[in-house]
């Protein structure tokens, strides 16, 4: 039976980028019941950095992890994994609501016809947050696999937790299709299914929910569109960016309640963001490309879940990373590690409040 210090099970950015930060002086294994690591979120991510995004708890990791997407170590990457590409929040009436702190400006008409030509005249303020960018989530996600490798951690795919039992002072884990393993400590980073672990562990589920996001790839009638802003609402109900120079990715920005699956997009999701799309250009659509979804998974609270359980103390949640867990995955895991392993949090994250997003902030109401 292969023993571990800390065994993570789910093997997206939360849980990679975790068992990267602790590989090296401790004995990690991962495991994912798929073949392979970041089916179902990770991987299907339009990401981008956008540190008005997540609200005033979320911000704080995302504000500390731009530094290392940008410029990460030279042990872990030879490049950074962002390219600029600022965003326009933009409104028919009123003015965005923009957390404190993130910078951003005016936008007048001239400018915003220039940024977005073809808008229709009803969108008529806007601003503009430049420190907006792409990520390569691909290759972010590759990089942390591969850290966690090089220092002498365990990845295993198509490794699915069957259930897990405390006994002699650590987890005693059955993978499907048979197969035992053990660790002192278990980390639940399984995303969508991350309650659906707790039970099998017999540990009480948070409440963790799994929502479906759609994307679409729409070919337009326009061109010069790469390099265009990300463009969304202030009510939160669409946003798209350039993709290639005639094509733009679009989302309806839904939120549809949904069991942990493979996630497919439906054709009426599609329609609607196709419809809220031609509400703000006048742009010809000349085809759907493709179209995808994918997870997203949140607390009740929709503040991510990082930290020991109030009532068993071996099994530590790193779970409910909403639609941020990309932008937010540097400062996330070295939080995440120092919490696990009793540590003071390195620079990075020591202005973090862990308390905000400690499980035990549900102990009252379970």
């Amino acid at each position: 039976m292969e023993q571990y210090d800390v065994l993570i099970v789910g093997g997206g950015i939360a849980g990679a980028s975790l068992g990267a930060e602790l590989a090296g002086n401790f004995r990690v294994g991962l495991i994912e019941g798929e073949p392979h690591c970041g089916v179902h979120a990770t991987g299907r991510s339009a990401a981008f950095w956008l540190e008005s995004y997540g609200g005033p708890l979320v911000a704080p990791l995302a504000a500390a992890s731009r530094a290392f997407l940008a410029s990460p170590p030279a042990d872990f990457s030879d490049r950074g994994f962002l390219s600029s590409r600022g965003a326009l929040h933009i409104s028919r009436d009123g003015w965005p609501d923009i957390p404190p702190g993130v910078q951003v400006r005016v936008v007048e008409r001239a400018e915003l016809e220039r940024l977005v030509p073809g808008i229709r005249p009803d969108w008529r303020n806007a601003v503009l947050e430049p420190g907006c960018a792409d990520i390569d989530v691909a290759a972010l996600h590759a990089a942390y696999l591969g850290q966690l490798r090089r220092h002498g951690g365990t990845v295993m795919t198509d490794a699915r937790l069957q259930s897990a039992r405390p006994s002699g002072g650590c987890w005693v884990v059955e993978l499907d299709g048979g197969g035992t393993l053990s660790a002192a400590t278990l980390v639940n980073a399984a995303g969508a299914w991350a309650d659906e672990v707790a039970r099998r562990c017999g540990v009480e589920p948070l409440g963790i929910a799994a929502k479906r996001r759609t994307m679409v790839q729409l070919a337009v009638g326009k061109q010069g569109l790469r390099q265009m802003p990300l463009v969304g609402d202030a009510e939160g109900t669409f946003y798209f960016k350039g993709e290639t120079d005639s094509s733009i990715w679009l989302s309806p920005h839904d939120e549809i309640d949904t069991d942990p699956c493979d996630a497919a997009p439906e054709e009426i999701d599609i329609a609607v963001a196709i419809d809220r799309f031609q509400a703000v250009v006048d742009w010809p659509v000349l085809r759907v490309e493709r179209s995808w979804a994918g997870l997203r998974t949140f607390a009740p609270d929709r503040v991510p879940v990082y930290g020991f359980d109030p009532r068993q103390p071996a099994f530590f949640w790193c779970a409910g990373q909403g639609g941020f867990g990309i932008q937010t995955a540097p400062a996330a895991a070295k939080l995440a590690a120092a919490l696990l392993l009793e540590a003071q949090p390195d620079a990075m994250v020591a202005h973090v409040n862990a308390n905000a997003l400690s499980p035990m902030r549900f102990a009252t109401a379970r």
